[in-house]
């Protein structure tokens, strides 16, 4: 699993980099009411839907090249005031879910940062964090988990059709 996966658990931003997981006190995606969307606001949305983060990440203190990351997010839907909802696919094994997670997304003039702090991820630990902002098609950030951080980046791209069976 990824770090924007164990952060988004998005495994997505960890010890390695990932940002994956559900806040507790967060409503479902379908449960709750979505605002309407400013211009750059939908463009954000748009950006993220259907889409993987693809990069790498470091951890600080360790002398070795980057290692890949590899985020697929289905939707990103706004929920009121900053808090997005973004579904992110966990693919571990077996397992092969979708899971809504609970983020900030604040706004630097038209530049949109996505935010986690000390989110709990069950089975995974708590004390998960990352800041990450996206420009473009490119994004760049960093993750902590606990005492344990470094930087991550990449680009987004459209999630490939799943392979013909």
């Amino acid at each position: 699993m990824t770090f924007l996966f164990r952060t988004l658990a998005l495994g997505l931003f960890l010890s390695s980099g990932a940002l994956i997981a559900v806040a507790e006190d967060a409503k479902p995606a379908a449960v709750a009411a979505a605002e309407a969307l400013t211009a750059e606001e939908q463009a954000f949305a748009d950006l993220l839907t259907g889409a993987d983060l693809v990069g790498s990440f470091t951890v600080d203190g360790k002398e070795t090249d980057p290692k890949q990351d590899r985020y697929s997010i289905t939707k990103a839907t706004k929920l009121k005031g900053n808090t997005w909802a973004i579904h992110a696919r966990i693919k571990y094994g077996e397992v092969d879910i979708t899971v809504p997670v609970a983020v900030q997304v604040d706004w630097a003039k038209d530049t949109p940062i996505l935010a986690v702090t000390d989110l709990k991820i069950p089975g995974l630990g708590s004390e998960f964090g990352s800041r990450i902002l996206f420009h473009g098609n490119r994004y760049a950030g960093t993750w902590q988990h606990g005492k344990v951080g470094g930087h991550m980046w990449g680009r987004v791209e459209r999630t490939p059709p799943p392979a013909a069976k």
